[in-house]
């Protein structure tokens, strides 16, 4: 049986940019409910790279400090050929704040910033269609059978959205190169300091980025090659067999950090995703009091290592949009001023994703080592 309930603000999705978005609308004093589908908070991926934008947000969204004790600052970047063995000097985060944070750390810092039973756990959202009756409401069918009427939608469901179908953008590409990442715990200190270390041989890219003093982050990039990896990634341990074949000739102490990485961590996306930075210059971020953030809107791949700053940036201007137009009674239902913040969000974001999303289009296209350098 059918029941319905009235929200204000209902975002779809409980990964970072949606647990973010709640907590910056918290900060504003306004409620939001997060639908989750999964049974349980779950990060996708070992760890995140936090640029100097990101700490912005998460100093705004009032984590940072506790976040900062769980992991080092990069301090200095280093590009080395593994051919030659030339090292060149990278700079990194453009020379503000850079730091590798797990993402469960992440997660869970922001799941206990909110209120209790702001996430709501196994609801999938089934579809989302204008209230026929008053052309104002949105209306959410779970899978469950109950209809929510918020005010705002927020899609925060990541790369493959279903929220982002009911705005217009268009579906997501990829490119032709996969990722793999990895974790490495170290008994005694790891050789690596405060530095990034980013080794190229024959196309095939290794990063590494220090956690903290024991525990090292590694991604690994190189062509792909469609049916191998669909299998190999089903595989934790064909994964890490597949990373020591790719780095042959790589120097012993990367082979090592790779053998003994934790399986459990490791993770290959085989379809590297991301948007149309053109998709994004055609297409109004909003439709009605619909809207999307994070992944769902500008998903990037891993080039620039900004996907998650971006998507925390997303939630403090929303949060903020929001905040500014609907604590004014504009109107009975508030549907006026949720209206008017969204425009407000998607003319203050749409240059800033559209420039990151080109920027990052341009260096997958490429693939080339001066575009590493942004890094």
């Amino acid at each position: 049986m059918e029941k319905s309930e009235e929200e204000k603000i209902v975002i779809v999705g409980g990964g970072i940019c949606g647990l973010a978005t709640a907590l910056a609308l918290h900060r504003k004093g306004l409620e939001s409910i997060v639908l989750e589908k999964s049974e349980k908070l779950r990060a996708t991926g070992a760890c995140i790279i936090m640029q100097p934008n990101g700490w912005r947000a998460l100093h705004q969204l009032g984590i940072a400090s506790k976040l900062r004790q769980t992991a080092l600052p990069i301090q200095s970047g280093h590009y080395i050929t593994v051919k030659d063995g030339k090292h060149t000097d990278l700079l990194v985060g453009n020379g503000g704040e850079c730091r590798c944070l797990r993402r469960s750390d992440l997660m869970k810092t922001l799941a206990e910033e909110l209120p209790p039973n702001t996430v709501r756990l196994g609801c999938k959202v089934v579809s989302i269609k204008v209230d026929a009756n008053t052309s104002a409401y949105s209306i959410l069918h779970l899978h469950d059978g109950t209809m929510l009427m918020p005010r705002v939608i927020i899609g925060c469901d990541g790369v493959n959205s279903v929220v982002a179908s009911i705005v217009g953008l268009n579906s997501s590409r990829h490119f032709s190169t996969c990722a793999i990442r990895g974790v490495t715990h170290y008994q005694t200190l790891h050789p690596f300091g405060t530095a990034f270390y980013l080794f190229d041989k024959d196309g095939v890219r290794l990063g590494l980025l220090p956690i903290n003093h024991n525990d090292v982050y590694w991604f690994l990039t190189r062509k792909l090659t469609s049916t191998a990896d669909s299998m190999v990634s089903k595989d934790q341990k064909l994964i890490k067999e597949s990373t020591v074949e790719a780095i042959k000739g790589f120097p012993n102490h990367i082979t090592e950090m790779i053998n003994n990485s934790d399986v459990d961590s490791l993770h290959l996306t085989d379809q590297m995703r991301y948007r149309a930075p053109w998709d994004l210059l055609r297409t109004k971020f909003c439709k009605g009091t619909v809207t999307l953030a994070g992944d769902a809107l500008h998903a990037m791949a891993p080039f620039l290592a900004q996907g998650g700053s971006a998507s925390l940036e997303d939630a403090v201007v929303l949060a903020r949009c929001l905040s500014q137009n609907m604590g004014i009674a504009l109107d009975p239902t508030g549907m006026k001023a949720a209206r008017a913040a969204l425009d407000q969000y998607a003319k203050e974001r749409k240059m800033r994703v559209f420039w990151l999303s080109l920027e990052t289009f341009v260096v997958g296209t490429m693939h080339d080592t001066s575009a590493l350098l942004i890094f």
